[in-house]
């Protein structure tokens, strides 16, 4: 059984090929069109996978649930309101032109690559994708699995356990508290690009000293001991602009954002020193939960 897999319409558009439960091929688009993190839908990623392929294809599986994230985006729009109304025009318009139509998308867009779109479609949760490609392509029958990212439809934060052919999920955090926000508001913070820069701030990490870590743990995030958290929106413009952070941030740590190519600072090193002790110390405890829980 043939299962095209298909990530696509964010960032870092891709493709891979699972036969009977093996990975035959995979592929990132940017490797093709040479446009860094492409978003769009991965063509050829699509034809190299399907270039792979023996037989018939059998199903086609998208990486989230296009119906419930935009039903996240709308209820935290609304939940802000009147405040809003930047993220708010950006992102419906596109959502009503394109993403909420992922389905026909692909059909066309398989058509395009010279192949019939199948029957079967499939739509797992982010956070069950991400589990997913941690635990099946491991040696491991049995394994607790922790996913963590900037948000999927609801979940940031997640603890599953991979039995098998299954993953089931035992704990979760959700929307706007996201460790993956946290981590990107920095990113942002010290002048990096958000959904890119990232890897930029965790190798700035080394060059700096961790000097705000309690300033980090006092005012952004409360941790408990099992590392679950919770954010202290009042610090982080992103449920309702178009920018990570406010003018609070910025005055907890001294001024405004650095400017992307400016001169990197004592401060930015420290800063990046910071956010990964902070990060890590949440996922070091979530890991630990995890082995406690499974």
């Amino acid at each position: 059984m043939n299962i095209l897999g298909i990530s696509a319409f964010y960032h870092d558009s891709a493709a891979c090929l699972v036969e009977s439960g093996r990975i035959v091929a995979a592929a990132q688009e940017e490797r093709f069109t040479r446009k860094k993190a492409d978003a769009d839908f991965p063509y050829e990623s699509v034809r190299y996978c399907l270039s792979q392929m023996q037989g018939e294809l059998a199903a086609v599986a998208f990486y989230d649930k296009p119906l419930t994230k935009f039903h996240r985006i709308l209820e935290t729009y609304l939940s802000v309101a009147p405040r809003g109304l930047k993220p708010y025009l950006q992102a419906v318009p596109l959502w009503l032109r394109e993403k909420l139509w992922i389905h026909p998308q692909i059909q066309q867009s398989l058509e395009q690559c010279g192949v019939k779109a199948p029957e079967k479609f499939y739509f797992p949760e982010h956070h069950e994708s991400h589990a997913a490609s941690a635990f099946y392509p491991s040696p491991f029958q049995e394994a607790a699995i922790v996913t963590l990212d900037g948000v999927g439809e609801w979940t940031t934060t997640s603890i599953a356990v991979g039995e098998g052919h299954q993953v089931r999920m035992v704990r979760e955090l959700h929307f706007p508290h996201s460790l993956g926000m946290l981590y990107s508001a920095f990113t942002y913070y010290t002048g990096f690009k958000v959904n890119s820069g990232e890897y930029k701030l965790m190798g700035l990490a080394p060059y700096g000293q961790p000097t705000y870590v309690d300033k980090i743990k006092e005012h952004l995030i409360d941790i408990k001991p099992d590392g679950s958290y919770r954010l202290n929106m009042d610090y982080f413009a992103y449920l309702d602009d178009l920018v990570m952070v406010n003018e609070r941030f910025h005055q907890l740590f001294g001024g405004a954002p650095r400017q992307a190519e400016s001169p990197l600072t004592r401060r930015e090193m420290d800063l990046a020193a910071s956010i990964q002790v902070v990060t890590e110390e949440v996922v070091l405890k979530i890991a630990a939960h995890a082995r406690e829980l499974t």
